[in-house]
């Protein structure tokens, strides 16, 4: 097989020329006398069997190599990133050993930026790129080259792939995922204990150099952390980290490529790191010794004060609980988990006057401990309260709350009930007054003297009407009414034997006339009100002499009334009344008679009632006929005597109506509606005065409107009015008899006047020519009852004569 040599190359690109065979293969070399250009970008160096292939030649025992029918190849170019200069970027040159540099071959390239990102020459087959490329974006193209006849378009090569490398320079530097990181280590964490790890990230070629090596570093945070190179994991680097001493550390990590060479690019991020807390630090009182002010009157279970031990430790590491050491009887301490302070609070009431200083002391310690820290520490502290009680102005205190006092019933009124007391606990001891709330003594039974509070009684007390009474006594200061204290006071009425026993119900006995002796007709049982302490008992009794019943005791507070005979008859006796004795066994022994009823009925063979005589009433139930008869007798008479006296007294003569000559009245009686003149019979009629004859034969009523009015007119009176003078004569003394009379003159008034009257006119009593010749002298003469009506007219008269 021959060899070749002196692989040479031109323009920056490696160009292999095959121009040295050995002297016994010059035959076989002339053949390949031809130039083939072979293009490549990389620094690679062909072997000599690479060189082979690519012209086709195979080792064959002594056979002539053949070319094969492809006259052109190549390998993968390569380009770096990144190009800075003025001109296209070269990128290397096609060439096909049919082209005989005669411009009649033409080169055309398609794929990944043809035409745009990467330029051919037609006729010379350098490809050059437009563009500064970058492998982050894209690391690699793939493009097909053809050649063609330039003249006919003919395909002189067939369509062949290659691809375009883009080859990495360090142009990207470290970048971590975020700015700043936080994290946390509990304190006291020893030496090497892992924090937190941060990663960066580089957009260069991980598998070309070391341009996406990196290596991290710590600028911030020494010496309380460290990183590690490589991973970039961080740690403690300190021991005993104390969180109270400080919290909080910022550390700046470093990431550079180029394995941390000279010119490598870096990226920084922050950490954030919290020490997080454990609890190894104790409570501690700041002060050991408190001193409390109480006022006596704070209640059971109020505060009086707080006190507050410090630990520097956050969090449930930082929860205290306080006790009192040994427990105390009149104070407590609790904890407010809030503030994680001790609230001093009451277990029992203060009193100024019998204590005013107490003394105790305080546990604190935490809830919760760490055993790593446990050991040589006590985490616990002691405190000492002093308290003392201020003084206040409390009201009355009674004796005893409440109180229960027992008084017999029908005890007269102003007998003792009990006495109630009360104190002022203040030193002072000032003096109380007593007083009962009216409210809660309504019918006002009770009094209590309001010096000594004696409660007596106002009126006597019924247990039957209610068996307890209560009350609230009132007790004041006298110096200061602000102060006051009630207390209730239950009052129990106890019995006394007071009331008779009697018949539990009301009883519809009968007796069957067929009846026989020794037959039980009722069976009685009595109550009584009273409420003796060993229970009633009852003794049923009756007439010894009864001639038809007999009653048997059955000793149960209950009685049989038998019959003591037999045949009963209606016609003979309807009705007997049977006083039964009912005694109880008390002190003092109560009895009563009740009276049983027993009806006489006519009944069958087997006893069953069929008819009874109703005339008679049962006495139990209401009065008899009799009875009812008289009263209503006696109702009648008196009705008939208070008829007589009044008719009595209206018969008795009056008194004059005027007793004094000087007392005259007069009454205008005024209409709230118009009238018709002297067709309004509802008041006076003036015609009937000039006509006397036709008044008792047309007498109207005053109340209502008549149907129809006379048609007569009336006439001039006679020249010496003899008809009116009698008209009024007569009444005059019908009036003075009168007892229902008004005691003066009445004068009706009339708003209007009108053609139908029958005066015509009421501008004065005689409108007409011969009212104007009216001698009206005479009324002078009447007596001082017509002298007002003398006045008017005669006066009339005399202006007219003037």
């Amino acid at each position: 097989m021959p060899s070749c040599e002196n692989l040479k190359g031109s323009e920056g690109h490696q160009r292999e020329e095959y121009n040295a065979c050995s002297d016994d293969t010059a035959l076989q070399c002339s053949s390949f006398h031809k130039l083939i250009t072979v293009i490549q970008t990389t620094a690679l160096p062909f072997t000599p069997g690479d060189i082979g292939n690519l012209f086709g030649m195979a080792e064959s025992d002594g056979r002539i190599l053949q070319r094969s029918k492809r006259g052109w190849m190549w390998n993968q170019f390569f380009l770096l990133e990144e190009y800075t200069g003025n001109d296209h970027q070269y990128v290397g040159k096609l060439h096909s050993n049919m082209d005989k540099g005669d411009g009649n071959v033409k080169y055309v390239l398609t794929g990944d930026g043809a035409g745009t990102l990467f330029l051919i020459d037609e006729k010379s087959g350098d490809i050059h790129a437009t563009k500064r490329l970058d492998r982050e974006e894209k690391a690699m193209y793939t493009l097909h080259a053809k050649v063609l006849d330039r003249n006919t378009n003919a395909e002189l090569e067939p369509d062949t792939e290659f691809n375009i490398k883009i080859h990495d320079i360090n142009d990207n530097e470290p970048k971590f995922a975020r700015e700043i990181y936080f994290a946390s280590v509990p304190e006291m964490s020893e030496v090497g204990t892992s924090v937190v790890t941060v990663t960066a990230t580089d957009a260069d070629d991980q598998t070309y150099g070391n341009s996406a090596r990196l290596v991290y570093s710590i600028l911030q945070g020494q010496p309380y952390f460290s990183v590690d190179s490589e991973n970039g994991t961080i740690k403690t680097a300190l021991p005993g980290m104390d969180r109270e001493v400080k919290e909080n550390y910022q550390v700046v990590i470093q990431a550079k490529d180029m394995a941390g060479q000279m010119g490598g690019l870096t990226g920084t991020t922050t950490v954030s790191i919290t020490l997080s807390d454990v609890n190894d630090s104790p409570p501690r009182f700041a002060n050991h010794s408190f001193r409390v002010t109480a006022v006596e009157s704070t209640e059971i279970g109020g505060s009086i004060g707080h006190i507050k031990a410090d630990d520097p430790d956050v969090g449930r590491n930082a929860e205290m609980e306080y006790s009192i050491v040994g427990g105390h009887d009149t104070f407590n301490i609790v904890t407010d988990q809030t503030t994680q302070e001790g609230v001093i609070v009451i277990k029992k009431a203060l009193d100024y006057e019998s204590k005013r200083d107490y003394e105790f002391r305080v546990e604190v310690k935490n809830t919760y401990l760490d055993a790593r820290f446990i050991h040589g520490l006590q985490f616990k502290d002691y405190a000492t309260v002093r308290v003392t009680v201020e003084d206040v102005d409390e009201p009355p205190v009674f004796t005893r709350n409440p109180y229960i006092i027992e008084v017999h019933e029908d005890t007269a009124a102003g007998s003792f009930v009990g006495v109630v007391s009360a104190r002022d606990p203040d030193a002072d001891n000032k003096p109380v007054k007593y007083s009962i709330d009216r409210h809660t003594d309504l019918e006002r039974l009770f009094n209590i003297d309001s010096v000594n509070g004696t409660i007596t009684t106002l009126k006597a007390l019924d247990r039957e009407m209610s068996k307890w009474h209560n009350i609230s006594v009132v007790a004041t200061e006298i110096n200061n009414p602000r102060q006051t204290t009630r207390v209730p006071v239950f009052i129990k009425v106890l019995d006394v034997n007071d009331n008779a026993p009697e018949f539990a119900m009301s009883y519809d006995t009968f007796v069957c006339e067929n009846v026989k002796a020794g037959q039980l007709i009722q069976t009685i049982s009595a109550v009584d009100t009273d409420e003796p302490l060993v229970g009633h008992k009852f003794v049923f009794s009756i007439s010894p002499t009864n001639p038809n019943f007999t009653i048997v005791d059955r000793e149960d507070n209950t009685a049989n009334i038998v019959t003591r005979r037999g045949g009963f008859s209606r016609r003979e006796m309807s009705m007997y009344f049977l006083p039964v004795v009912i005694s109880d066994n008390d002190y003092p022994i109560q009895s009563s008679t009740s009276t049983l009823i027993v009806r006489v009925c006519a009944c069958d063979s087997r006893g069953n009632m069929q008819s009874c005589n109703p005339e008679v009433l049962p006495f139990s139930d209401g009065l008899t006929t009799g009875a009812l008869v008289a009263i209503l007798l006696c109702v009648i008479i008196l009705l008939m005597i208070v008829v007589l006296f009044a008719a009595l007294r209206r018969q008795r003569k009056k008194e004059p109506l005027i007793i004094s000559k000087e007392d005259v009245r007069d009454n205008v009686v005024s209409y709230n509606d118009e009238g018709g003149g002297e067709e309004d019979t509802q008041a006076f009629d003036i015609g009937t005065l000039r006509n006397p004859e036709v008044m008792d034969a047309n007498k109207l009523r005053r109340d209502i409107i008549p149907e129809m009015l006379f048609p007569f007119r009336r006439t001039s009176p006679i020249k010496d009015n003899t008809d009116v003078r009698d008209f009024i004569s007569g009444r005059l003394q019908e009036n003075d008899s009168d007892p229902t009379a008004p005691p003066y003159d009445s004068l009706a008034t009339y708003a209007y006047e009108g053609s139908g009257s029958l005066a015509e006119s009421l501008s004065s009593l005689e409108s007409a020519a011969t009212e104007g010749d009216q001698d009206y002298d005479y009324l002078s003469n009447w007596g001082p009852q017509f002298k007002k009506l003398a006045e008017m007219y005669i006066g009339k008269s005399a202006d007219r004569d003037t």
